[in-house]
């Protein structure tokens, strides 16, 4: 596991500090894990939705994946 030195406005920092507080996560690099992990997934989420608007990729998720292979 590597560690990341990143600089936090206070208002950050505070957030950050309440999260723990309220019990969201144990420590600040927890906070830290599970915001990537839910911006990840948020991202992923937006990637499925335009792929569902776009006209070449709509249809049954198997034969799609036919498709990008």
């Amino acid at each position: 596991m590597s560690t990341l030195s990143v600089p936090l406005t206070p208002k950050l920092e505070e957030q950050i500090n309440s999260m723990i507080e309220s019990g969201y996560a144990p420590t600040k690099s927890e906070v830290v894990r599970r915001a990537i992990t839910r911006l990840a997934e948020e991202e992923a989420v937006q990637d499925v939705l335009k792929a569902m608007r776009e006209p070449l990729l709509r249809g049954d998720l198997r034969d799609l994946m036919k498709k990008i292979r």
